[in-house]
């Protein structure tokens, strides 16, 4: 019996049907030609949008939704091909509207719209907003509690929450006048109606000792005085950090405790969330960096490098964080992802800009002993502060400041011969004036201002340069409500010489943008103040235990109310 195998090879060939013939074949018999497929089709049609209003990656993304049948049996580079070609018909259609020819549209408009696109999807949309806002015309609006000195200040809008060295965690409400004004009402709310000052919400303390609380395995709170908090950006979480090495995350909207972590053997310095997201980092004197995610309340990793304690954190949008070390003199940047950081050497002079100061003053050289603070500018950009009254701009393209501000906020009044030394006649000795410390740094993300605090009673603004390689004062706030400004030729003036808007130790900053890339753009800039620094009561200042609120409006816009 013949099979497959056993029959010759002439055989074995199977002949084809009439509907497996090729296409080729079939054209040359009948003559005609093959109709487009519907792959080609798809390509040459022209697509339309239907929303002319907000040309973006969303519009574009629910066009591709609702039109199911134009990427059947599409590829990948025909999808890309297809999407690009809708996103410039769409900027054509937009800019024609407007009256723009064709040479406009492709050189200079189109070109802005996609380097602007792109920038924004990745967190490095940079805007110029220093010359546009009055700083100078804010007036200080304080909300005092009766704790002792404020150690920590966040805003979640409408809330904000700071945090007291007695233990103390309170919940404000932003008042109905600037509320009202982040959202773009255009109502007005009188001063004798809703007043200015925030309103205490609920307030929670912790206990220090131990006969007011259960055994401290089992306490859901804090036992020690609270140095940080921090405010989730979906506003279901608070995160607070003090001196016995807890982070307790509260629940937002009633301060019950949710968790305490006991990770960190030493006290927790700093708290910050990743910008839209609830992944929470924190750095601890026993120098660690640990990551958190409160999704699932639950710890990930620890970061090590730091040779001494770690003072301060930030982030911002990427998987990242950047640290101060104190004495170690070091800042570093953490690349989460690919688990690396960059190390950044402090105590040097880098690009120095002297102020403009006595020859006498000029000759004292302060060295720098501590970097206490650090603030991001952008992605690529930080700012820190120091205890000789330096601030330093970094780029992560170098591992030296690019541009140093020496006694950014001046120098502290003289000191009495007498208290400063034990000879029998101390007038002979010569003190020497000291700078302020850095005690604060706050940015607006993404754009070319920050702020700094002291205790010389005022919160000063800085302006970076276009090129971001320099930085140069915009000013002080308050100063044109609180009397005239503290500074009189570059030299800032001494606390007695000065009428200052508050007077205090600023030991935290937050800032709220409201209204963000429109006409009526403006933010808000709270400052934590005490009569005691943060993390110590070497240093006592008379002055208040509270916070103050600035309202900066841009310019030629009425202060503390509408346009």
């Amino acid at each position: 019996m013949s099979s497959f195998f056993t029959a010759p090879a002439s055989q074995r060939k199977r002949k084809r049907s009439g509907t497996d013939t090729p296409a080729n074949s079939s054209r040359k018999a009948s003559g005609t030609a093959k109709p487009p497929s519907k792959k080609r089709q798809v390509r040459d049609e022209e697509i339309s949008s239907d929303d002319d209003d907000s040309i973006d990656s969303a519009s574009i993304a629910s066009a591709e939704d609702s039109d199911d049948e134009s990427i059947l049996g599409e590829t990948e580079a025909e999808k890309r091909l297809r999407l690009a070609q809708q996103y410039l018909d769409n900027l054509r259609t937009e800019t024609e509207e407007h009256g723009f020819d064709a040479a406009d549209i492709d050189r200079d408009l189109i070109a802005e719209r996609l380097k602007s696109s792109v920038a924004e999807t990745h967190g490095k949309l940079y805007r110029h907003i220093a010359t546009s806002l009055s700083f100078s015309t804010s007036s200080p609006i304080q909300f005092r509690h009766a704790f002792q000195a404020t150690t920590s200040v966040a805003i979640c809008h409408p809330y904000i929450y700071t945090t007291t060295k007695d233990v103390a965690l309170i919940k404000w409400k932003f008042p109905t006048s600037v509320s009202s004004r982040a959202h773009g009402s255009s109502e007005t709310v009188s001063q004798e109606e809703e007043g200015l000052k925030p309103k205490q919400i609920r307030c929670v303390r912790g206990s220090r000792t131990r006969e007011n609380r259960p055994t401290d395995a089992t306490y859901q709170g804090h036992i020690d005085t609270i140095l940080c908090v921090a405010a989730s950006p979906d506003g279901k979480y608070v995160a607070t950090g003090g001196k016995d090495s807890r982070i307790v995350v509260w629940d937002a909207e009633t301060l019950k405790p949710l968790k305490v972590f006991k990770h960190h053997r030493d006290s927790v310095n700093g708290l910050v969330f990743r910008r839209g997201t609830n992944q929470l980092y924190s750095c601890s004197s026993d120098r660690t960096i640990k990551l958190w995610s409160l999704d699932e309340l639950t710890y990930v990793e620890t970061l090590f490098g730091h040779q001494d304690e770690v003072m301060a954190i930030d982030s911002l949008a990427y998987e990242r964080c950047v640290t101060v070390g104190a004495r170690d003199k070091s800042a570093r940047l953490w690349k989460i992802v690919d688990e690396t950081q960059l190390v950044f050497r402090g105590g040097g002079e880098g690009k120095v800009r002297r102020r403009a100061e006595p020859e006498a003053v000029q000759e004292v050289g302060y060295t720098e002993g501590s970097i206490d603070c650090v603030c991001m500018v952008d992605e690529e950009h930080f700012v820190t502060g120091s205890d000789n009254g330096s601030i330093s701009l970094w780029s992560l393209h170098k591992k030296k400041p690019v541009f140093t501000i020496r006694t950014a906020h001046g120098l502290r009044p003289s000191i009495n011969p007498s208290d400063h030394s034990a000879e029998a006649n101390p007038e002979d000795v010569n003190v020497p004036r000291q700078p302020y410390y850095i005690t604060a740094l706050a940015a607006i993300p993404y754009s070319d201002v920050f702020f700094s605090g002291s205790w010389d009673g005022c919160i000063r603004v800085w302006k970076i340069s276009e090129d971001k390689r320099s930085i140069e004062s915009a000013g002080v706030i308050g100063a044109g409500a609180g009397g005239q400004e503290a500074e009189e030729g570059g030299v800032m003036l001494d606390e007695a010489e000065s009428r200052t808007p508050f007077r205090g130790v600023v030991n935290s900053l937050a800032v709220y943008e409201k209204n963000s890339g429109r006409e009526d753009e403006s933010c808000v800039v709270i400052a934590g103040i005490g009569q005691e620094m943060r993390m110590g009561r070497w240093l006592r200042i008379k002055g208040r235990n509270a916070a103050v609120m600035f309202v900066v409006d841009r310019l030629g816009r009425k202060v503390n109310g509408a346009s």
